[in-house]
């Protein structure tokens, strides 16, 4: 089963900064990342606003070494975070803070892209959750890459935390990804032909100035240029740390699952992209709550029959990878709803208070974490 490749793990979460008093996002990155980076060296970092704060794990072998490593790497931030009154929130949108008040990093990176994109830009006040698996070979990594596309929604789903915007409920489960397509070069990715297809396109986009880096094409999933991983970039961060976990183990034992097919020869069917983004719109707008379609069928399915038959699919991958545990938790998840859900939940029960839709996000944020 899957001999010879890797199968390790990665993750990245970017976090709000939020001011314990007003619950408004505050520009403190630069108070916070000194200190941050003596205690977690090179795995925490600023992002594009002023706001946000980016960590990225270790390289670990299995889900479990991942909860440790997002558990340190939260719980260090939250202990410097309230230090100086400040908190930590794991959601992909902030419930009222306003894009248009928030302050750029002073970065070439960001100022370029800032310059490039305009307005777009500087509506980018969204945080996401990014997992990589590794894979080792190129070739397989593309063959992987065009498989797991057809399940960028269900991921997508079972992470949504971003029902709010501006101050406004807005009516979707992930506004994040509503923002972040607004960008080129993102969204659900077309399938290639080889590695070289692949690189083929990266070089036209090279040469013609459209990128200077591979690091700026931003798809759903993607070969991680410099890690040499696939990248899953697809989801809303996670507010709860064992969601966060189910849908890494999820994740690896997904590419598990399509490695093993590959190595016999056999592989999941290639759907057309437009169909792919029909599921990922089903995702964004109902996350847990709605159907997705089943292409084979040519269905529409409610999502928990499509999770119990994803998690009866990968069973036999995660208990060799040992994530059973994990992995079966997204029926859990179905059962109790995703961030989106309980942030909605708080706003009904409170009258639509959205700074106690804040507090519930900086309290369970910390659920489980260490020091």
């Amino acid at each position: 089963m899957f001999k010879g490749v890797p199968l390790t793990l990665g993750i990245e979460e970017e976090y709000q900064i939020v001011d314990a008093e007003t619950r408004e996002l505050a520009c403190y990155v630069d108070k916070i990342l000194p200190n941050g980076q003596v205690r977690l060296q090179g795995q925490v970092k600023e992002e594009f606003m002023q706001s946000q704060i980016e960590v990225g794990s270790q390289v670990c072998k299995d889900v479990h070494e991942v909860r440790e490593e997002v558990r340190r790497l939260r719980g260090t931030l939250i202990e410097i975070a309230e230090a100086d009154n400040k908190r930590i929130v794991a959601a992909a949108t902030h419930p009222f803070s306003r894009w248009i008040d928030q302050t750029i990093t002073p970065r070439l990176r960001y100022k370029a892209l800032e310059e490039n994109m305009q307005e777009i830009a500087r509506r980018l006040l969204i945080f996401g959750m990014h997992v990589h698996v590794g894979i080792g070979d190129l070739e397989l990594t593309i063959d992987i890459f065009n498989q797991v596309r057809y399940f960028l929604p269900h991921l997508l789903a079972l992470s949504t935390s971003s029902p709010f915007w501006d101050g406004r409920r807005t009516g979707l489960m992930s506004y994040r990804s509503v923002v972040f397509e607004s960008l080129p070069r993102t969204g659900v990715p077309d399938s290639f032909a080889s590695y070289a297809d692949y690189d083929r396109m990266m070089c036209t986009l090279e040469q013609v100035g459209v990128i200077d880096d591979r690091t700026k094409v931003w798809w759903d999933v993607r070969p991680h240029p410099k890690f040499k991983t696939l990248e899953f970039r697809v989801c809303d961060i996670c507010t709860y740390v064992e969601d966060a976990v189910c849908i890494v183990a999820m994740v690896q034992a997904l590419v598990a699952f399509l490695v093993d097919l590959r190595l016999g020869n056999r592989s999941w069917r290639i759907y057309h992209r437009d169909l792919i983004r029909e599921n990922k719109w089903r995702a964004v707008r109902h996350g847990i709550h709605g159907e997705l379609i089943d292409f084979g069928r040519s269905k529409a399915v409610p999502f928990e029959e499509l999770v119990d038959e994803m998690v009866d699919l990968l069973r036999p991958y995660a208990e060799h990878l040992g994530s059973w545990e994990e992995v079966k938790r997204a029926r859990r998840i179905v059962r109790e709803g995703t961030s989106a859900d309980h942030q909605l939940r708080v706003y009904e029960e409170t009258g639509g208070d959205l700074k106690a839709v804040v507090d519930w996000l900086v309290q369970e944020t910390k659920r489980g974490v260490v020091g």
